[in-house]
């Protein structure tokens, strides 16, 4: 899972970055700071992995990762190369999902790259610069649809069509995303690689005194435009974070406590970035190792044993599953076989979030 990380310039974007990655990028109070995006890989947080290695004592323990993208802060006009709008599209098209941090709290000591903290301008601002660019590439494929339809296939008809109901949903200022495609729809936009039409997690970043819950008008206003495209908001303070980031486990427990949070902000970050593209995590278990693995919700088992590796589902002959929750009430494997909770399960066995998996194959 690629994550990029985008936003305004001096909107706490990097030391969001730094706070989850502890990567050190450079952080400084002047727009373009980040030119070449940082990166950063992030062990996903998994409690059920520690309860494993305590009934299994393997050799390692391996959480499922995240990458992290800082991508360089975008000004007006990158879709038509100001600042750096080229470098900033590019990387942009690599990612999954975006993480669009918004500035939700005034500081006068940290000046905003428009004068004034709004959030409903902000997004504006960088939606209209990713819509741009969706659209100059649209017109360019419209252009080449209609120069097809001349060989009287059908399909380019529909698919004409479908362009151009994308098109004039850009042109009223709303991302693709916004849009319900059927499946069959939806398969063909996938192929079009458009910018709005990747997921987006809104990350509202506050001050520490806006933590307790207090009314925030500019975090209001953020979800009332993320409602209307049927995206999240996550209130988070890259400040805290950052601090957060610092601790040891002991210490980042307390610390969370003394403010009332029950989780950072990385842990709600990546749970709702899981959500965000409708993944999940199946796990391994043994002395050897102890892992989580990323599929899609709806991944059938020979697919799932291929992420481990490719003769697994080439040579795929069963799945023996035993849910986390009944692994762990039984206290061991042999226990839970014993009392029949594992399952043996075949190649349309759809995968649950928590299955405990052994996989059998012959190469």
């Amino acid at each position: 899972m690629k994550l990029g990380i985008v936003g305004l310039p001096n909107v706490g974007k990097s030391t969001l970055f730094n706070a989850i990655t502890k990567a050190g990028a450079e952080i400084a109070n002047y727009p373009f700071c980040t030119i070449e995006p940082n990166v950063g890989i992030v062990p996903v947080p998994d409690e059920r992995l520690d309860k494993l290695a305590e009934m299994y004592k393997p050799e390692k323990v391996t959480p499922a990762t995240v990458e992290f993208v800082d991508i360089a802060g975008l000004v007006k006009g990158a879709s038509k190369g100001e600042g750096l709008g080229n470098k900033f599209l590019s990387h942009i098209r690599e990612v999954d999902a975006i993480i669009h941090v918004v500035r939700c709290f005034e500081d006068s000591n940290i000046v905003h790259v428009d004068g004034s903290v709004g959030p409903a301008r902000d997004v504006e601002t960088i939606n209209l610069e990713l819509i741009f660019a969706d659209l100059e590439m649209l017109e360019k494929r419209i252009d080449k649809t209609r120069k097809m339809m001349k060989s009287g296939d059908k399909k380019f008809q529909t698919e004409l069509e479908l362009l151009e109901k994308i098109k004039e949903t850009l042109e009223k200022g709303m991302p693709v995303r916004s849009i319900s495609f059927s499946q069959e729809e939806k398969a063909f936009v996938d192929q079009l690689f458009l910018l709005t039409s990747k997921p987006v997690l809104y990350a509202a970043n506050v001050s520490e005194n806006d933590l307790d819950g207090s009314p925030n008008p500019y975090v209001d206003e953020l979800k009332g435009i993320a409602e209307k495209e049927g995206s999240e908001v996550l209130v988070i303070c890259a400040k805290i974070e950052e601090e957060i980031a610092q601790l040891e486990d002991e210490e980042k427990k307390l610390f969370l406590e003394e403010l009332g949070l029950k989780e950072s902000g990385l842990d709600r970050l990546i749970k709702a970035s899981y959500r965000l593209l409708g993944l999940m995590s199946f796990l391994t278990a043994g002395p050897t190792e102890v892992r989580a693995w990323t599929i899609a919700i709806g991944t059938k088992a020979p697919q799932a044993a291929g992420k481990i590796h490719s003769d697994f589902e080439r040579g795929f002959i069963r799945a023996e599953v035993v849910s986390y929750d009944e692994l762990i009430k039984c206290g061991s494997y042999n226990v839970a076989r014993e009392k029949g909770l594992v399952r043996s399960e075949g190649k349309d066995y759809v995968m649950q979030d928590g299955d405990v998996t052994l996989f059998r194959f012959n190469v």
